[in-house]
């Protein structure tokens, strides 16, 4: 859909020496190239990163932002109604992940936590795969490699390490793809993303930490954490930053095929703080109104991901009846398509559970598995493949 480098456009050098170049923009010293009112202003530095966006792919770009929290809602849906046990919404977050995504080459390699699921879209996860996890149906929802991203990492921080030994692995293969690592703000305060950031500075990896600052890690606001913009927490490790209005969809675009150009040309890593906010809970067993001022979620609200490329297509004559009918017919049928493969998922069989733990046969596993496959036969069941009354 987009072209995923521009081939112009200087690389700024960042570090605690350059960080002008790199916190140059409006509102809080953020790249922004969209405001919240939906006009486009101009950016010395990042406008050439986006100038070749059309029209036609500005459309394209609302319609993933409409489609990815038609997701998150009916995935929402979905756990209210116990199909799925658990849900982690991303209302409020969507431009930084379409943004960041749909700059990406398909021989780049995503390693995300358990938020990005709009990422999941735009690399062409199935829909169903999405929430397998997440109805409990499976350890893993999608193979890797069919994607180039690796499953939701659960373990808070520890796909930063995983992302710059992939991005090691690419230096060794002498390719020009690019790892990229999404988190969150509290995930900076954990030991694997600063030691991954250590050894990615220390080899010149050629991986982006994507941090999606939403302001709260749970029920911690971000200030408690660090008393420093999260993005200046880089210079420490020799890592130039970005920081990036996360609401700004074009924003998020700039920064990220900035930093996909360096790291694919040797410049080694790049960290983006992606400044966002997270509308809804933690997840769905989370309420959020026993931390959280209501005048706050108000104010974020004015800043809308979505409302404000709409804004930006009305001001250019583009928000067609025919756009919207479009878009609205995308965001439906993803919709039904998720609820079906949710819904019809087929139950895992009671011995599954061993499957893919080890990647070599295990005598302490394959002993786990007998003593339970002679108990299930205890319920004349030998083969073990009753799942409904095996498992009780």
């Amino acid at each position: 859909m987009f072209t995923d480098e521009l081939g112009q456009g200087g690389i700024a050098a960042g570090g605690p020496d350059n960080s002008a170049g790199h916190h140059g923009g409006t509102g809080e010293s953020l790249v922004q190239l969209i405001t919240p009112g939906g006009e486009r202003v101009s950016h010395p530095q990042y406008d050439a990163w986006v100038q070749d966006v059309s029209d036609e792919q500005l459309g394209f770009l609302y319609e993933d932002l409409v489609v990815i929290r038609r997701i998150d809602t009916e995935a929402t849906a979905l756990q209210r109604q116990g199909e799925l046990g658990l849900w982690p919404p991303l209302l409020g977050q969507e431009a930084a992940q379409i943004g960041s995504a749909r700059s990406l080459r398909d021989d780049d390699f995503v390693f995300s936590s358990y938020r990005e699921n709009g990422v999941a879209y735009c690399r062409g996860v199935d829909l169903a795969d999405i929430v397998k996890v997440w109805r409990g149906n499976a350890s893993a929802g999608w193979d890797p490699f069919t994607v180039n991203m690796a499953t939701p990492q659960i373990i808070i921080g520890a796909q930063t390490l995983h992302a710059t030994g992939y991005a090691m692995g690419i230096q060794n293969d002498g390719a020009d793809s690019v790892a990229i690592t999404y988190f969150g703000d509290g995930a900076t305060s954990e030991g694997d993303v600063n030691e991954a950031m250590v050894f990615a500075a220390s080899f010149q990896s050629p991986v982006i930490f994507f941090c999606s600052n939403n302001h709260w890690a749970i029920s911690e606001p971000v200030r408690l954490q660090s008393h420093i913009k999260i993005a200046d927490r880089a210079a420490g490790f020799g890592i130039p930053s970005i920081r990036v209005d996360g609401n700004d969809v074009l924003a998020v675009m700039a920064a990220t095929r900035e930093a996909l150009e360096r790291a694919r040309h040797g410049g080694g890593p790049t960290f983006i703080e992606a400044v966002t906010y997270r509308m809804g809970p933690h997840t769905t067993a989370d309420d959020p109104t026993r931390y959280r001022d209501a005048n706050e979620l108000e104010d974020w609200a004015a800043k809308d991901p979505i409302a404000r490329v709409k804004g930006l297509l009305e001001r250019k004559g583009l928000l067609t009846v025919q756009l919207e009918a479009r878009v609205a017919a995308k965001a439906d049928a993803v919709a039904r398509q998720m609820r079906a493969g949710c819904i019809n998922m087929p139950d895992p069989e009671p011995l599954d559970i061993f499957k893919h733990v080890y990647s070599t046969p295990n005598s302490w596993l394959d002993r786990q598995e007998d003593h339970y496959s002679r108990y299930l036969a205890s319920f004349g069941d030998p083969a073990g493949t009753h799942s409904e009354e095996g498992a009780r």
